[in-house]
């Protein structure tokens, strides 16, 4: 099963190989998938990519990069709208029958870690928002890398995708490395109280997308 790929060179910007470890069949509510472990060589992280129907060789295939979020995808949280996000990502891909998933590993809290995510929680609880809980705790507002989830496509041989997401870093990142973004397909969850300086926090400062109407 060895497969390995390392994204070109674009730039100042060199792509982590990532292997492929294990595969499997994954039943689950939203349906069958085709489970894939992906190892990013020089970290060590394991990211999972779930893919329905026949993606090889496809264009604008529906793609979701989805970050470690224990918090909301595990427990529910309503600080953030990670848990629903994946939801109903996955529902769409169960809808039209075919598309990928990857959950990428080691992004918990913006790539932070789960105890300084917590630790940030605290701080957001006495009035800072996510950027100023993780710069007050030395740490990057977001460390987050999306080249191997590149490279993972390109092993899955994606051609092209219609990217479920509300983060223009991804979008960048895999036009970066020769994956076209043909469309966006927008994950509109409503805002909650718990959760709408964080969304806000993501509009102002990442310059994430936001459908107000939805």
């Amino acid at each position: 099963m060895p497969m390995s790929y390392e994204p070109s060179k674009d730039g100042a910007s060199i792509g982590e190989c990532v292997t492929l470890d294990a595969t499997a069949t994954l039943p689950t509510r939203y349906g069958a998938f085709t489970s894939y472990v992906f190892r990013v060589n020089d970290t060590g992280a394991e990211h999972l990519a779930l893919v329905m129907g026949d993606v090889e060789s496809k264009q604008s295939v529906l793609t979701r990069l989805h970050s470690e979020c224990l918090t909301g995808d595990v427990l529910g949280s309503y600080r953030c709208d990670c848990g629903e996000q994946l939801d109903l990502a996955l529902r769409y891909i169960a809808a039209e029958g075919c598309g990928v998933l990857l959950y990428l590993r080691g992004h918990e809290g913006r790539g932070i870690g789960l105890s300084n995510k917590i630790r940030a929680y605290a701080l957001q609880e006495q009035g800072r928002d996510t950027v100023e809980a993780n710069l007050d705790l030395g740490l990057p507002d977001d460390s987050r890398e999306y080249d191997s989830a590149a490279a993972i496509l390109r092993l899955l041989k994606v051609t092209s995708v219609r990217l479920m997401s509300n983060n223009p870093k991804k979008f960048d990142s895999l036009s970066k490395h020769g994956i076209p973004v043909c469309e966006r397909v927008a994950l509109a969850i409503p805002m909650r109280e718990e959760n709408e300086r964080y969304i806000r926090t993501k509009q102002l400062k990442f310059g994430h997308y936001f459908e107000e109407n939805e």
